[in-house]
């Protein structure tokens, strides 16, 4: 369930990122895009979409001691520059908190992937001269 809703999140990340980044540059070749690009209502569903996953993805970890202190911290630093995203008036500020804070949150997932699967098998995390002893 973890590696799922990490995987959801990841995804909306990158979702996120291509919004911000992609849809610009697309909406300059298509001006239906245009509407997507500047669209306010776009930037909230992400946001809200984005909560949810992050603390259904990285709760059953945190229940699971010891999980690294970087992951919350960094799920926690990515939603704030995406929530932070929705309130500032000047697009630059938007599109860098936005996008900084999906790579940072999506970069908490990453960790929280690893480390699952890390506790999902603990054997693999060994170098081969242990296994060898």
């Amino acid at each position: 369930m973890t590696r799922a809703m990490d995987a959801t999140a990841l995804g909306l990340s990158t979702l996120c990122i291509l919004h911000c980044l992609g849809l610009p540059l697309l909406a300059a070749a298509l001006p239906l895009a245009v509407g997507l690009a500047e669209a306010e209502w776009v930037h909230w569903l992400l946001v809200a979409l984005a909560a949810p996953a992050a603390l259904i993805a990285i709760a059953p970890s945190l229940a699971q001691r010891p999980i690294p202190w970087r992951i919350p911290t960094l799920a926690v630093l990515g939603l704030s520059g995406l929530g932070s995203a929705l309130f500032v008036s000047s697009e630059t500020w938007e599109t860098a908190l936005s996008v900084s804070g999906a790579l940072v949150l999506a970069t908490a997932h990453i960790l929280n992937w690893r480390h699952a699967h890390r506790r999902a098998h603990p054997a693999r995390g060994l170098s081969r001269s242990t296994e060898l002893s």
